[in-house]
């Protein structure tokens, strides 16, 4: 069962549970640091989750803020993921930001891990 019947009773329950947001982003600062990620992007990326969060949610999942506190962490992780910062699927672990990788080198690196594979 639904939460909500209407988009504004949607948005309120959001709008309530906002400061989640910055919960999760100050419980993982180190993470949104370490992966030299922009913090406004960061806040966009769970508000996004936050809304879909509430869209998906059903009673039987549990308490509403524990749902959405699980659902804010995950999409933190994948904010921090190298496919998502950099849109490349075999992007180094130890990529950061204003570095350049050749699109040969990855090519290169998938090559010999493919050799290693067989």
């Amino acid at each position: 069962m639904k939460l909500f019947n209407t988009i504004e009773e949607r948005n309120a329950i959001v709008e309530k549970n906002l400061s989640l947001i910055d919960k999760a982003a100050e419980n993982h600062s180190d993470i949104i640091k370490t992966a030299s990620m922009d913090e406004d992007d960061v806040y966009q990326q769970l508000a996004e989750r936050l809304v879909k969060a509430v869209d998906a949610y059903d009673e039987s999942q549990g308490e509403l803020e524990g749902y959405l506190e699980t659902q804010l962490e995950r999409e933190l992780f994948c904010c921090a993921h190298p496919r998502r910062l950099y849109g490349l699927t075999d992007a180094p672990t130890a990529l950061r930001k204003n570095r350049v990788v050749s699109l040969d080198a990855l090519k290169e690196t998938a090559a010999r891990q493919k050799v290693l594979a067989a």
